[in-house]
């Protein structure tokens, strides 16, 4: 099974900082190269015309010839005539090309003493280099040659005013190693004076880009508080220093305060709307119990009236009075869930979870005999913090639910366990699961799952949404997951820890008086 292959990484700097000084140690780096190398050419341009000045001068020294008193050499072999003139330096090239076609050509040596028979000592020069000096045109035109083991040349061939042919050439090596020399001390200062240049640019955008960093630590701030419900205020700012508008991230700054202030406008604006709606929500669901009481009661005197009542209006009264039952329920939920949202009648209690739970399913296998019910929990008192009523409330809303939306037969089974530190609450069933696209759904108010999870008694919809914010209250987490044949909501709650007679809440913080 082949791989698919891995992208190449790029050693690129992801950051705006290191972006920045990269790009600043290029920029110096071409122009170092660029001076470096412009200093180069004009330097070996120099140095070559010096070389040029005294290579005419050899040529013309060794153009007029050696002097009178000249030992000759009767035998043996001879350097060319220009290297037996007095002023020519070690390691002068000289090629004669007498008129008869005859050649001499050797290069003076240094360190060798002269004696009688030798009073010029030298090299004789290769025969294949030899080959490609004369072929040089003899027009006083200065040329660079590499002439193997002697190393580079620069040559010049003349006419001389005996008819014969000389080439005469100095050597480039002086040349070479000045320019080298320059090169490796140019490279050794560009080198440090990139590195200390990148220190120094890079403190400079350090210091440069603060006002970015400032201003994204006050972002990271406004984004982990949360602005999904409640009320919310805003008090983070942009300082007024990376607020100056005749700056880049000053403007920045500042825009992103006038941008924190429209949210915080539009935060207040929807707090007040949800509290004047859950005020009102309170204000119906209160004002609406009474003549709801006082409709069931009537319904109730109607039914226990010892006159015979016509069979229509009994059934009429019966319909009258489970329909009153039921917009009770309903209003106890909302008068419930406004109370939660406002964070009232907060009770903070150790609640004995596993004789809750317990009597909780007692009290679902009364009302669902036609169901299964399993109940898994340790023989030792499970504690937590809160309100016993709406803890309880939350067990039979989640059996209710299980009851109310699978058929009968359905096996319900609460298990009460504790998983790393905390309380976890599990019911699960073997009904025909909710269906995922009402699943994301499943704990909003006035949810309603599909067909599919039959149901013999309606439901006001608001029994998981209860569940949600009781456990929110109590610092927990409700998820559920479901798939056909199995369906499981888990509540988990933080262990009380029983300390001189207080409970506490691992993580929770006691409020500042």
């Amino acid at each position: 099974m082949s791989s698919s292959p891995q992208p190449r990484r790029r050693f690129v700097p992801s950051s705006l900082r290191g972006k920045l000084i990269a790009q600043l140690i290029v920029l110096l780096a071409v122009v170092c190269l660029v001076v470096g190398v412009v200093t180069e050419v004009a330097l070996r341009s120099f140095l070559l015309h010096q070389l040029d000045a005294r290579l005419t001068a050899a040529s013309d020294r060794g153009t007029r010839g050696p002097p009178p008193g000249t030992p000759s050499f009767p035998t043996g072999p001879r350097p060319p005539d220009s290297l037996r003139v007095p002023g020519q330096g070690i390691g002068t090239l000289g090629v004669l090309i007498e008129r008869d076609g005859v050649v001499r050509a050797g290069v003076l040596l240094g360190g060798v003493p002269p004696s009688p028979e030798d009073p010029f000592p030298s090299k004789p020069v290769p025969e294949a280099e030899l080959d490609e000096l004369l072929k040089l045109p003899s027009n006083g035109h200065f040329h660079s040659v590499s002439l193997g083991n002697l190393g580079e040349y620069r040559v010049v061939s003349v006419h001389t005013p005996a008819g014969t042919t000389l080439i005469t050439g100095l050597p480039l090596v002086d040349v070479t190693a000045t320019l080298w020399q320059l090169g490796l001390i140019f490279g050794g200062v560009a080198l440090g004076g990139l590195l200390l240049a990148g220190a120094i640019g890079a403190a400079t955008v350090r210091r440069t880009m603060r006002p970015l960093d400032r201003l994204a630590h006050t972002a990271s701030q406004v984004s982990e508080l949360p602005l999904d419900r409640g009320e919310v205020a805003l008090p983070v700012r942009v300082p007024d220093a990376d607020t100056d508008p005749r700056t880049e991230v000053g403007k920045v700054g500042a825009a992103f305060n006038r941008m924190l202030g429209h949210v915080a406008a539009a935060l207040a604006a929807r707090q007040a709307s949800e509290s004047r709606v859950r005020q009102f929500v309170a204000d119906a669901s209160h004002e609406l119990r009474t003549p709801l009481a006082a409709i069931r009661g009537y319904a109730e005197l109607t039914r226990r009236s010892a006159d015979e009542v016509p069979a229509e209006i009994a059934f009429a009264m019966g319909r009258v009075e489970s329909e009153s039952a039921r917009m009770t329920t309903l209003v106890e939920e909302l008068l419930l869930l406004a109370r939660l949202d406002s964070g009232r009648n907060r009770v903070h209690a150790p609640v004995d979870l596993t004789r809750l739970v317990a009597d909780a399913v007692a009290d679902a296998h009364a009302a669902g005999p036609d169901h299964r019910w399993l109940l898994d929990v340790p023989p030792e008192p499970l504690l937590v913090v809160g309100d016993s009523d709406q803890l309880h409330q939350v067990v039979l809303n989640l059996l209710n639910n299980a009851r109310t939306h699978t058929p009968p037969g359905t096996t319900v089974t609460t298990r009460l366990s504790t998983e790393d530190g905390q309380v976890a609450l599990t019911v699960a069933d073997n009904g025909p699961g909710i269906p995922e696209t009402v699943l994301p759904e499943v704990f909003e108010r006035f949810a309603r799952g599909d067909t599919s999870r039959s149901r013999e008694a309606g439901s006001t919809g608001l029994g998981l949404a209860i569940v949600a914010a009781v456990v929110a209250v109590h610092q927990g987490e409700v998820s559920v997951r479901s798939q056909p044949g199995r369906t499981e909501f888990r509540v988990r709650f933080p262990v009380v820890i029983i300390a001189k007679g207080r409970p506490s809440v691992p993580g929770s913080q006691r409020p500042h008086s």
